[in-house]
């Protein structure tokens, strides 16, 4: 009889969201005069994509029309257009990368399981949580042990390796989803020396680096010297761009990453020639308008509208005297619950007095209970009413 993979028992029901959205639901079912919700908890984007995008989507849409401009499969690990102007972006910042060091996939989610196709199992992870629950289940999933990381307020939740702990694997995410924390300088070139010293591999999640503004703040990790050696980088479009619908994402790993005289580039090329047959044609000419002149100024135009929406909300928790980090140079905002409070008790909170809807922490892993996750991709009219009610709220 066939064997399932039985590491799927050891997954915990993933109740976090559906209970929100139950929540919620009973609430408006029992307070028929309530209006209006305002949401402020899934981080998903509320402006549409930008012209350059949408005008480059068009034109892909009829080159696929004609038969001299029609194009079929492209390359496994992603058409060299797209990967030549990726590797132009980061070389505006400093960073020298050949064309194939960079892989494009359809989004940093789908890539953050698949890479670990290159690790054998009995490789440990570590994971610095509060985190994206994906990076656990993951694991979970391929039988791997995990070393839950527990970053604390102390740290601003971006901490510095702990020297004892030995892991094979190790995510970081900057900036931080759910926390919105950055990794400084300095704290980035003490986990890269952690990793070479011990033969780890980083998996730096660079999924909101477009929001960075502190230029002390790296926007990639490569960005340090030694990261070559021993990390690989995840990106995505979906909120430097507002891709979240259209996906679409990119990796980067640098040649010289061996790990017991296996070249990791070339494992992926690999990987990623077998089991996959690449990005649609129309989503990478889209894609590549985005690192355009016009796109890069376009995107910037509305991420600065989520950056206020950022703005206005840590006003609101100023003003009220709530500990909080992110905000600045990160889309999300980790504040800590009041008196004591757990997340759900705060959740029920909200909702019932002012009709916000956040993310609990404990979501993100056992030490976020008691803190609390604001969105900053919501509608402005919305984050800044719910600003307003939180203020009143807190303040009382």
């Amino acid at each position: 009889m066939l064997t399932p993979n039985m590491n799927y028992a050891n997954l915990k029901d993933s109740y976090l969201f559906y209970n929100i959205a139950k929540k919620t639901e009973a609430y408006l079912k029992n307070n028929v005069l309530v209006q209006h919700i305002y949401k402020l908890g899934i981080g998903d984007v509320s402006l549409p994509l930008c012209s350059a995008v949408i005008t480059a989507l068009h034109s892909a849409v009829d080159d696929q029309s004609k038969k001299e401009t029609f194009s079929g499969y492209l390359d496994e690990c992603g058409a060299d257009f797209l990967r030549e102007a990726i590797a132009k972006h980061y070389k505006k910042r400093g960073v020298e990368l050949e064309t194939d060091e960079v892989f494009v996939s359809s989004g940093a989610s789908d890539e953050l399981g698949d890479i670990l196709d290159l690790f054998d199992k009995s490789s440990s992870a570590m994971v610095i949580e509060p985190a994206y629950p994906a990076y656990v289940d993951a694991n979970i999933i391929a039988g791997r042990d995990i070393i839950h990381y527990h970053a604390a307020e102390k740290d601003m939740f971006a901490p510095y390796p702990d020297v004892s702990l030995k892991a094979d694997i190790i995510y970081i995410c900057s900036p931080n989803n759910p926390t919105g924390a950055v990794f400084t300088r300095d704290k980035l070139r003490a986990w890269v020396d952690y990793a070479n010293d011990n033969g780890s591999v980083i998996l730096f999640d660079a999924a909101y680096e477009a929001f960075i503004e502190d230029d002390e703040i790296p926007h990639s990790i490569f960005e340090i010297d030694g990261a070559k050696t021993c990390a690989v980088e995840i990106c995505s479009l979906s909120k430097t761009a507002g891709f979240t619908g259209t996906r679409l994402g990119y990796t980067v790993i640098p040649k010289t990453l061996e790990r017991k005289g296996m070249n990791l580039n070339s494992m992926w090329v690999r990987n990623r020639t077998t089991k996959t047959n690449g990005v649609s044609y129309i989503i990478q000419k889209g894609a590549a308008a985005v690192f355009t002149d016009m796109g890069q100024r376009e995107i910037k135009e509305n991420i600065a509208v989520y950056r206020e929406n950022a703005r206005v909300l840590m006003s609101a928790l100023d003003e009220a005297g709530v500990w909080y980090c992110g905000g600045r140079n990160a889309p999300y905002i980790w504040m800590k619950c009041p008196k004591n409070m757990s997340s759900w008790e705060f959740f029920d909170l909200l909702l019932n007095e002012i009709q916000v809807v956040g993310t609990p922490g404990v979501g993100f892993g056992e030490n976020g209970d008691g803190y609390f996750r604001f969105t900053t991709f919501g509608d402005p009219d919305d984050t800044k009413t719910a600003a307003e009610r939180l203020v009143k709220l807190l303040r009382s």
